[in-house]
């Protein structure tokens, strides 16, 4: 008996890392259980990512040049061979016993290597409260839907509580600065200070430890985050309590906004080193840093741009010199002054609302008409503002605005794409549809799509759900 209970022990534990060595193995399993064992999965490299299904006996072959495009390849097979759709609405499926077979091998491969998720606003509106098993699975449908490059917010407030209390600041000062878990967004984004808080202690006990599960699961897969960097955002009494010299703003929507230290002033770069030693403290180093100076600020005009980038670059790349600045393209930012100066590569921009009001060149009311020039950037779709929840999107919009990229000079340096929606949850449709984008070279229609589309969604083909949904 004590043999045999032995032997399930040693089993059991097997099992288990059999499927942490391999994450594509624990994605199925939690899709349905059993189903790693339907399918055979193949790494192999390549130029270009790519995924390509095949049949091998009575297994469907996914293979892939790493993790994310397997799962992405996965999540083509489900839905255009099996019917099953994989969204926020449900991550589970039953899959049926014997796979439908792949007649023959399916490739589909793109040079946009790199899939943004998140917007700050996403963090408030729609995952404040999230646990591990929430993130678990939005971690998965990242990997299922070829995102291998996040926002990853969560537990940015401990950071800053650890910075603070270096600085001398005392706990109850500290969450008078720091915003509660709603509000946090705002927070991040210099538009106000303390509003939703004080947090308590165990907040930040748990978030801390939710982070580094996140990352865990991300680095598993092999996506990369991208980490909240420091631009000078400091609380409104720094002058009086730190005797910096400080830049204040107005009100923001009737909110007591957070100070700014000027990148130039000569204690930036020690707040800024300070802030990243406690980051990395935490949560380890990464490849990219996500900071949007200036954000909706109207009172900027004193401010020497270059400069101000210049040393914003400095203390990120002085953490790690490999590492590339995030920054939103939104309205008059990034600032063409600040980064005008700037080589390609250190910066990575999100045209936010490439579907509607496209910065990068082509006709638009935000039109710049050298596009961002030397820099690199992704085509994003923000589609959802403050969290509502509506049957809408611009699929033609979409479709033109992100066709007209091939062979233009002005999108020399797209990368790849990005979701900076406000709000997640919410018409699955149309992120389904931005996320295959990269994989599909040639323009199609949305009718054409929709068809495969609802095949996926509903598991039939139907004639009456068609004529619904057109």
């Amino acid at each position: 008996m004590k043999t045999k209970l032995c032997l399930l022990i040693l089993l059991i534990v097997g099992l288990s890392v059999q499927l942490s060595a391999n994450p594509i193995n624990g994605l199925l399993e939690r899709i349905d259980k059993g189903a790693s064992k339907k399918f055979v999965i193949e790494f192999k490299k390549g130029a270009d990512d790519f995924f390509e299904l095949d049949q091998k006996g009575t297994k469907v072959v996914v293979r892939g040049n790493n993790c994310v495009n397997i799962a992405t390849g996965i999540n083509w097979y489900l839905k255009y061979y099996a019917g099953i759709q994989l969204s926020w609405n449900g991550m589970q499926a039953k899959l049926p016993q014997v796979l439908p077979p792949v007649p023959r091998k399916e490739r589909h491969e793109t040079s946009l290597s790199l899939r943004y998720d998140f917007n700050y606003c996403t963090y408030s509106y729609t995952m404040a409260f999230w646990d591990w098993e929430r993130w678990e699975k939005e971690i998965d449908w990242m990997a299922l839907h070829g995102i291998n490059l996040p926002l990853a917010a969560v537990g940015q407030e401990c950071i800053w509580f650890n910075m603070l209390q270096k600085l001398g600041y005392s706990k109850d000062e500290i969450n008078r600065f720091i915003a509660g878990p709603a509000f946090l967004a705002w927070w991040a984004m210099n538009n106000l200070e303390g509003w939703g808080g004080p947090n308590p202690d165990s907040w930040y006990v748990q978030q801390e430890a939710l982070q580094k599960k996140i990352l865990k699961r991300m680095r598993e897969y092999g996506i990369k985050p991208v980490f909240p960097g420091y631009s000078g955002m400091v609380p409104h009494d720094a002058d009086e309590k730190l005797g910096l010299n400080l830049t204040k703003s107005d009100l923001w929507n009737g909110f007591t906004r957070p100070a700014f230290l000027q990148p130039t002033d000569v204690r930036f770069a020690e707040i800024a080193d300070l802030y990243y030693q406690e980051q990395e403290k935490l949560f380890g180093k990464v490849d990219y840093y996500s900071m949007d100076p200036f954000h909706e600020a109207e009172n900027a005009a004193s401010v020497d741009f270059d400069a101000a980038g210049k040393a914003i670059m400095a203390a990120m790349k002085k953490v790690n010199p490999k590492a590339t600045w995030v920054v939103q393209g939104w309205t008059e930012n990034p600032r063409p002054e600040m980064i005008k100066n700037m080589q390609n590569g250190d910066l990575l921009i999100l045209d936010l609302f490439s579907e509607c009001r496209p910065m990068w060149g082509i006709p638009s009311i935000w039109k710049r008409d050298k596009g961002y020039e030397q820099h690199n950037w992704l085509f994003c779709m923000l589609l959802n503002f403050g969290g509502n929840v509506g049957l809408h999107g611009r699929m033609d919009q979409l479709l033109d605005n992100f066709y007209l990229t091939k062979n233009n000079p002005l999108a020399v340096h797209l990368k790849g794409i990005g979701l900076t929606m406000e709000g997640a949850e919410n018409n699955p449709m149309m992120f389904e549809l931005m996320c295959e984008l990269p994989w599909r070279p040639e323009k199609f229609t949305k009718e054409e799509w929709l068809k495969d589309y609802l095949f996926a969604r509903y598991g039939v083909r139907d004639e009456k759900i068609e004529k619904a949904w057109t």
